[in-house]
């Protein structure tokens, strides 16, 4: 039987563990794709945030009427984000994730860009499959050549677009998939290329 790939990498949970209060606590822009992505969704739908991080984004959210569902696969960040939201945030890894046409969006800001490239197309297959018919998706990546580790040691895919596409088109049908392209930094403090995917699940 073959073994299935790895879908979060421990070295860099571990990271976000021990400096959980120092990148909550950094400062951040304005949620401007934030802001974008809610105009595309209805009056208090229900979303799916993963990767939360201190919960800068929920909160946001929280306070514009959706109904959101934080999650983090870092026990401490959860912590750090349960505190600035006031309700329980689920310490959840993405091979965790089970729903089934659950959500009417899923916001997965710079946190699947540390799941292992050979297990991508199965994280973004669970994505899918929480979905309802005609569901939002934001999710950002550090674009590169290929998976490696910064001066952090946290992991990153560093897909290129190409290997992106490939990965969204194996994990169901998106209708659009939109991909842009945007300069930008990080916790490293490197200046990066990113690429910016929005995807709707095909009715």
């Amino acid at each position: 039987m073959t073994a299935q790939p790895p879908l979060h990498d421990a070295d860099t949970l571990a990271f976000y563990d021990r400096e959980a209060s120092a990148y909550a606590a950094r400062t951040q822009a304005e949620p401007t794709r934030l802001r974008d992505f809610l105009m595309t969704l209805r009056p208090r739908a229900k979303i799916l945030e993963l990767g939360c991080g201190g919960g800068r984004d929920a909160e946001f959210m929280l306070a514009a009427g959706f109904e959101v569902t934080p999650t983090d696969g870092s026990s401490g960040l959860a912590a750090q984000a349960e505190a600035r939201l006031g309700q329980p945030v689920r310490v959840m890894r993405f091979e965790e994730l089970e729903e089934v046409a659950a959500y009417d969006g899923v916001w997965a800001n710079a946190c699947l860009l540390h799941v292992p490239e050979e297990g991508l197309a199965d994280v973004l297959t669970r994505i899918h499959r929480a979905l309802k018919p005609g569901g939002r998706f934001y999710a950002g990546f550090k674009s590169g050549d290929g998976g490696d580790r910064d001066s952090l040691g946290r992991y990153y895919n560093f897909p290129s677009e190409e290997r992106l596409r490939a990965a969204y088109g194996a994990a169901g049908a998106w209708a659009p998939l939109d991909v842009t392209t945007g300069q930008g930094g990080g916790f490293d403090g490197v200046p990066r290329t990113w690429l910016h995917v929005l995807a709707v699940k095909g009715a």
